[in-house]
């Protein structure tokens, strides 16, 4: 039987953490700061954890890194 293939885009944005949760970037600081709060910018820095849902769906991407 043939491997399963690893969706590309989604080996560059997202990483797998030890205990098998989804980590990504956070989104909406690509463009538009200005309108944005400082609150926001503040929150958004860094990464964080997918919701279970996503998480799903971003795992059956990735098939060999569960």
């Amino acid at each position: 039987m043939p491997k399963m293939k690893t969706k590309s885009s989604a080996k560059k944005r997202f990483k797998v953490t030890a205990t098998g949760r989804i980590v990504a970037a956070q989104a909406g600081k690509r463009h538009g700061m200005i309108k944005r709060t400082k609150k926001f910018i503040r929150n958004a820095r860094g990464t964080t954890t997918l919701c279970a849902a996503d998480e799903a769906i971003v795992k059956t991407y990735m098939p060999y890194h569960r």
